[in-house]
């Protein structure tokens, strides 16, 4: 698998996330992190929109792919994602994209797709977070309390286990979540964490053999 994470939106270099897929490569857009109980239903639908239309000019034939039409049918999504060249996680809350991503089995199912070298997991903010091992490190920064789903009344703490180190982005930037970050980056460096720090408009591009 390959990666295109972004600190924030498409980051300063979508040409190199062209080039990763063929043209007309379907991606599926998961927009769960925004699922969070205070989120504006209105917002939430205008983001989704920009951002598919955005993949479609880009020249992806991009749609909506809602982990919550997936909760309890994980053969049902296994399904799904088989179709699909790639995937664009967008943020919001890590830790309610994290929920979504168990009750759907997707957390089981990435480390499938993790084995096929033409697909690709693209995201940013919250949707490269959850790539992380663990999510302890994001009690600064996103409410890990936040339940908005019936069958999710738990706090997941286990990341996807892709990658081996903290993704933190919106570090030094002009983001309404820079100060949280900058005290998660000191909270990692005081208890020995492994992490990446990303400023908005960077990204960091991996494939399988340098995770």
């Amino acid at each position: 698998m390959k990666y295109y994470l972004s600190s924030y939106k498409f980051g300063n270099c979508v040409d190199r996330l062209v080039s990763l897929l063929p043209a007309g490569a379907r991606i599926g857009h998961v927009h769960n992190a925004r699922d969070h109980t205070a989120a504006d239903a209105t917002k939430r639908r205008r983001s989704q929109a920009e951002e598919i239309a955005h993949l479609t000019h880009l020249g992806f034939a991009a749609e909506a792919l809602d982990l919550k039409d997936y909760f309890h049918r994980e053969d049902a999504l296994r399904s799904k994602l088989e179709g699909l060249h790639g995937l664009w996680v967008s943020g919001g809350n890590t830790f309610v994209l994290r929920q979504a991503m168990r009750l759907s089995g997707f957390d089981r199912l990435v480390h499938a797709l993790a084995q096929r070298p033409e697909f690709v997991y693209a995201g940013y903010s919250a949707g490269i977070c959850v790539l992380s091992s663990s999510l302890r490190y994001l009690h600064l920064v996103d409410a890990p309390y936040d339940y908005p789903y019936a069958d999710g009344q738990q706090t997941i703490w286990e990341g996807l286990g892709l990658l081996d180190y903290a993704l933190l982005p919106h570090y030094d930037s002009d983001h309404p979540e820079s100060a949280d970050i900058g005290q998660t980056v000191a909270y990692c460096i005081e208890h020995k964490l492994l992490f990446k720090a990303l400023r908005d408009g960077e990204v960091l591009l991996l494939d399988e053999e340098q995770t």
